[in-house]
């Protein structure tokens, strides 16, 4: 399983330095933290889900080494429930990953930029 950088933080797992993430199906994954298995999150691939684009803060930008030919990736934190469908997806914090290098990142989008997204946006209005 390939393992993962964490440079920054991810909100609620600031301990967590490298990670492995185990794709679930096309919309979940979750992601493990290599030194503590108890530590895990599960994230949806926002794509699957909406339309989806941000811009990549420079500072993201520059401590993932991200260049023009950066074969990038998104997630999106979700908060499980039961039912499923009623689960909540955060659109305003993504999880980014350069592929090229596996480094990994969290950016928080500003509300005021990107209105159209949400904190705790329940998946079945997104899926039928």
């Amino acid at each position: 399983m390939q393992k993962y950088e964490i440079v920054g933080n991810i909100l609620g797992f600031e301990k967590t330095t490298e990670v492995e993430i185990n794709e679930i199906d096309d919309l979940f994954s979750t992601i493990r933290d290599t030194e503590n298995s108890d530590i895990s999150f599960t994230v949806s691939n926002p794509y699957i889900l909406r339309e989806y684009s941000f811009d990549i803060p420079s500072e993201v930008q520059s401590s993932l080494e991200i260049n023009e030919n950066s074969n990038l990736s998104a997630y999106n934190i979700v908060v499980l429930q039961k039912p499923l469908e009623n689960s909540t997806v955060n659109f305003l914090a993504p999880i980014i990953i350069n592929n090229d290098n596996n480094k990994i990142a969290q950016t928080i989008l500003e509300p005021a930029r990107h209105p159209e997204f949400g904190m705790t946006e329940v998946i079945k209005t997104f899926r039928a």
